[in-house]
C-alpha cells in the first residue's frame, strides 16, 4: 500500500509530540513494508530517510486551474499577531492571536506565486501557511497519483488532506492527536474548531489517540462513533535507559515536565508539592517547561513559602530531558485533559516511577502507574510520598513498567493502522 501522508513537522525539527508520533508511525509502517509519501511544509535536509519525503516549499503550483481556485475560495485563515506554537492554552491564545478572518480576495498576491517558501514553523503567518499548504497538497495529489489513501495529522494538515481528496478522489484518514478542547478547555478558538470539524467530517475514517479523545470527537464534534477508531501512541525504543548522569543534591526529586499551561495541570502539582514538603522537607520539586502559566506558578510557589525546595528550569530539550528523567525519583503528569501523553512512557524508560492523571489517554495503556484525578491534590501528595518512602512500591513499579514497555511499540501500532487503512479502502470500494 502507498500512503500520501501530510504532517507539519518531522524529527529532528519538532516542537512537540506530534512530530515524534509521525516519526514513530512512519517507522512502524516501514516495518510492515508500507510505502509512505510524507509531505511537510519545509524539509531541512537532515531527516532520517524513512519515507519518500516531499518538501512543500519546492512544489510549483498553477493556481489558475479552476479546481484550485475552487479550493482556495473555500479556505480562510486566521491572522496571528505574534509567535504561535501548536498547543496553546486559552490565556496564551488570547495573548498571541487576532481573530480576524479575511476574505480570500484581500490576500496579498504573493500567496499565488508559483512556489511558496513555507517557514515550517508556527509563526505569525501560520494560518496563511495552512491555507497555502492545502493548495500545495492538491497539486501534489494531482501530480502523484501513485497512492492509495491519504492520511492527515491534526488540524494543521486537515485542509491539505481535504484538498488532496477533492483532487484525487482517494479516501482520507484524519488523525486527531489533540483537539481544541484539550488545548483550550471550553474557551475554544472558533476557526480552529471549524477546521477540525471540517477535517473529521470530510474524512472517510477518523483516528483518535485514545478513547478519551474519541469521546470528545463524538460528543463535541458530532462525528459518528462508528467512524472513529482508537490508535494509541507508543515509544520509539522500548529498552530501559541506564543513564550515568547523577543528581547533585541529597534530597529526593519529584518532576513535572511539560508545557506550563492549563491543559497540563501545573497548579495541582504545586499544591501537592506543598503538602509533601510539610510532611518531608527533604524533597525537591522541579517544574521543567515553559508556558502561559509559568509566572503564576512562580508566584504561587512564593506564596506557599516553598521556593527553596522548588525549581523552575525553563524549556528543556535533547540530553537535558534525559538527564531530568534520570535524576528524578518520581515523575508526575497531572494533566487536566491529555489526549495521550507520551512523557510518562519516557519516564518509565528511565526507570522512574510515574503518577498520571486519570484524565489522560496514556492511562488507558500504562497499567503500572499510579493513577489519580488531576484535581485530587491529597491523593497526588499521598502517592508521591508513598513512592519516595516505601522502596518496595517504587521498585515494583520500575520492574513492571519495564516489562510493559515491550508491548507499547510503534510497529504494533502500525499493524493496527494498516488494518484501518484496509477497512477504509474496502468500504470505499
Amino acid at each position: 500500500m502507498r500512503v500520501l501522508m501530510f504532517g507539519w513537522e518531522f524529527p529532528p525539527h519538532i516542537s512537540g509530540g506530534l512530530g515524534t508520533a509521525c516519526y514513530g508511525l512512519v517507522k512502524g509502517l516501514a516495518h510492515h513494508n508500507q510505502e509512505i509519501i510524507f509531505v511537510v511544509p519545509k524539509l531541512w535536509g537532515d531527516e532520517e530517510p524513512l519515507a519518500d519525503f516531499v518538501n512543500a516549499s519546492d512544489v510549483t503550483l498553477d493556481y489558475r486551474e479552476k479546481k484550485f481556485k475552487s479550493i482556495w475560495k473555500n479556505l480562510t485563515y486566521l491572522e496571528v499577531s505574534s509567535f504561535l506554537v501548536p498547543y496553546l492554552g486559552p490565556e496564551e491564545y488570547q495573548k498571541f492571536t487576532d481573530y480576524a478572518i479575511h476574505d480570500r480576495t484581500d490576500v496579498d498576491e504573493s500567496i499565488f506565486t508559483s512556489k511558496y517558501a513555507f517557514s515550517g514553523k508556527y509563526g505569525k503567518n501560520l494560518m496563511e501557511e495552512v491555507s497555502r499548504y492545502a493548495l500545495t497538497a492538491a497539486q501534489i495529489a494531482r501530480d502523484r497519483d501513485d497512492f492509495d489513501i491519504i492520511h492527515a495529522h491534526d488540524w494543521l494538515s486537515f485542509p491539505a488532506g481535504i484538498a488532496a481528496k477533492e483532487i484525487s478522489g482517494k479516501p482520507l484518514v484524519a488523525h486527531v492527536h489533540a483537539t481544541e478542547f484539550d488545548r483550550s478547555g471550553e474557551s475554544v478558538n472558533p476557526p480552529v474548531f471549524e477546521i477540525e470539524k471540517a477535517g473529521m467530517e470530510a474524512a472517510d475514517h477518523v483516528l483518535a489517540v485514545s478513547h478519551l479523545t474519541k469521546n470528545t470527537i463524538v460528543k463535541k464534534y458530532g462525528i459518528p462513533a462508528e467512524k472513529v477508531s482508537v490508535l494509541h501512541n507508543a515509544v520509539l525504543d522500548a529498552s530501559i535507559i541506564k543513564s550515568k548522569y547523577q543528581k547533585k543534591v541529597p534530597e529526593k526529586i519529584v518532576t513535572f515536565l511539560g508545557r506550563i499551561t492549563f491543559q497540563k495541570g501545573p497548579e495541582y502539582f504545586v499544591e501537592a508539592a506543598k503538602k509533601v514538603i510539610e510532611r518531608d522537607p527533604n524533597v525537591r520539586f522541579v517544574m521543567a517547561g515553559s508556558g502561559d502559566l509559568l509566572n503564576r506558578m512562580i508566584d504561587r510557589v512564593a506564596e506557599l513559602n516553598i521556593a527553596s525546595k522548588f525549581h523552575f528550569t525553563g524549556f528543556l530539550k535533547g540530553d537535558d530531558v534525559d538527564h531530568m528523567y534520570a535524576i528524578s525519583d518520581v515523575y508526575v503528569m497531572p494533566s487536566v485533559s491529555e489526549p495521550f501523553g507520551i512523557s510518562p512512557l519516557e519516564a518509565v524508560r528511565h526507570n522512574t516511577p510515574t503518577i498520571i492523571s486519570k484524565q489522560s489517554g496514556v492511562a488507558e495503556v500504562l497499567v503500572n502507574a499510579i493513577k489519580i484525578d488531576f484535581w485530587d491534590i491529597d491523593a497526588m501528595a499521598d502517592a508521591i510520598f508513598a513512592l519516595l518512602h516505601y522502596r518496595s512500591i517504587a521498585e515494583m513499579f520500575k520492574e513492571l513498567g519495564s516489562q510493559e514497555l515491550k508491548r507499547l511499540k510503534w510497529e504494533h501500532v502500525a499493524e493496527k493502522l494498516v488494518v484501518a487503512y484496509e477497512k477504509t479502502l474496502s468500504e470505499r470500494s
